[in-house]
């Protein structure tokens, strides 16, 4: 399911305009988004959970020519999956 299919079941399901449910999901990604890049975690009762993980620097090689390159702290995004939707997904 992709950004657009959400949409169009959000509006089916809630039976309001396409436009509506367009900022709704909006609303919610930025929202997500915001708390996320504060370096809070994300939670979702029952189905997922979204957080950041820092690694620190380290030292890499480049690939191409075997060189030593140096890797910069980074921040990603993660996400685990709760519970209930593992036990969904495994029937």
């Amino acid at each position: 399911m992709n950004k657009l299919e959400l949409i169009s079941a959000l509006k089916t399901k809630a039976d309001i305009s396409k436009s509506e449910a367009a900022k709704v999901v909006q609303i919610f990604f930025d929202s997500m988004a915001g708390t996320m890049s504060d370096g809070e975690r994300v939670e979702i009762r029952g189905l997922c959970s979204f957080f950041v993980k820092e690694y620190k620097s380290y030292t890499g090689r480049n690939p191409k020519t075997g060189e030593k390159v140096t890797i910069k702290p980074k921040k990603l995004p993660f996400f685990k999956a709760g519970k209930e939707l593992k036990e969904r997904v495994d029937q």
